[in-house]
């Protein structure tokens, strides 16, 4: 069954932010990553090769469509199409501050590149964080770049869009970290098993609002001290190397 062109242009339309929000749905692209996503979130529409169909007796989608490698690549955002493609509906999670009382929880402040985002929520997923609270101005998790750069982790990490500085003045005694050049040596503090990892834009690091309500300011160093480096990290890599020393500290106490 071929798919119409009024279909091909629906799914390419998904590429935009505000056809996403009024349909509340998202794309997902390639058997990994199709197939971790069914279950967790209602799938609206799938389109796929029969060489992948033929895996399945029985799929919970409203609208499958059993379509040939050249209109799969039509349809697709990828470069190269992977024999499948579903478009899911966006979940509604409620913001629930106090998660943070009792886990480790992270924060995106205007984190602006599609696939950093997705690679944070794959780190996240990864180290068993699963909330993540990001600023209005952070970039739309169901940017289908995003979304493919989950690997499948936007399944079991839930992320909430909220003003940052009003979600750190709600917590009470709960410690707020941040990476800054002029912070402390991560590797020399005792780090908590609970609370907030505030990480920065790209290219200007963490605000000057949340940077006020941050306690704990620390600092990853390069190694060794007195080699000339890059002037900093990749917000991804940051954050990987940052959840990697709160686990490795968890785990030896």
């Amino acid at each position: 069954m071929a798919l119409s062109k009024n279909r091909i242009k629906y799914i390419h339309s998904l590429e935009l932010k505000k056809n996403r929000k009024t349909e509340k749905v998202f794309l997902a692209e390639g058997p990994k990553l199709v197939g971790d996503l069914l279950g967790h979130f209602p799938c609206r529409f799938l389109a796929a090769t029969p060489e992948w169909l033929s895996q399945y007796s029985q799929l919970p989608v409203e609208e499958i469509s059993e379509v040939s490698a050249e209109d799969l690549s039509r349809a697709s955002l990828l470069k190269t199409p992977q024999q499948v493609l579903a478009i899911f509906e966006q979940p509604e999670y409620e913001t629930d501050a106090s998660v943070i009382n009792h886990s480790l929880c992270l924060a995106l402040d205007d984190v602006q590149d599609p696939g950093n985002l997705g690679t944070i929520i794959r780190l996240a997923d990864w180290f068993g964080i699963e909330h993540i609270f990001c600023s209005p101005n952070t970039v739309d998790v169901y940017n289908p770049k995003t979304i493919q750069a989950t690997m499948g982790g936007i399944a079991r990490v839930k992320l909430h869009y909220t003003p940052l500085p009003d979600l750190i003045r709600s917590l009470t005694d709960i410690p707020v970290y941040g990476t800054f050049l002029d912070g402390k040596n991560m590797y020399a503090q005792q780090l908590s098993s609970n609370g907030l990892i505030v990480m920065g834009n790209e290219g200007n690091g963490i605000g000057k609002e949340v940077e006020q309500l941050i306690n704990r300011k620390l600092y990853i160093p390069n190694y060794p001290a007195e080699r000339e480096t890059s002037e900093s990290l990749n917000v991804a890599i940051a954050t990987a190397v940052v959840c990697a020393e709160f686990r490795r500290q968890a785990a030896s106490l």
